[in-house]
């Protein structure tokens, strides 16, 4: 699984921080509960990523999973 989290004119804290959050929830909320296929997963964050909610992401990147599974 790989995160790509471009530069769009933010600091190294905005994209760090939201590197671990969605890595956090694919940790707790997506990989636990889908079975995913033996597949290579890239999520690239978009600039609207930086200012969306916590609970945003989550129910974006578990409906993505679902729809893979």
């Amino acid at each position: 699984m790989g995160i790509i989290v471009p530069l769009f004119q933010s600091s190294a804290v905005a994209r760090n921080r939201l590197r671990r959050r969605l890595r956090e929830i694919l940790r707790r909320d997506v990989l636990p509960f889908h079975q995913l296929p033996p597949i290579d997963v890239v999520i690239r964050a978009t600039r609207a990523t930086y200012a969306a909610p916590f609970a945003a992401l989550r129910a974006e990147l578990t409906e993505a999973a679902r729809r893979i599974a």
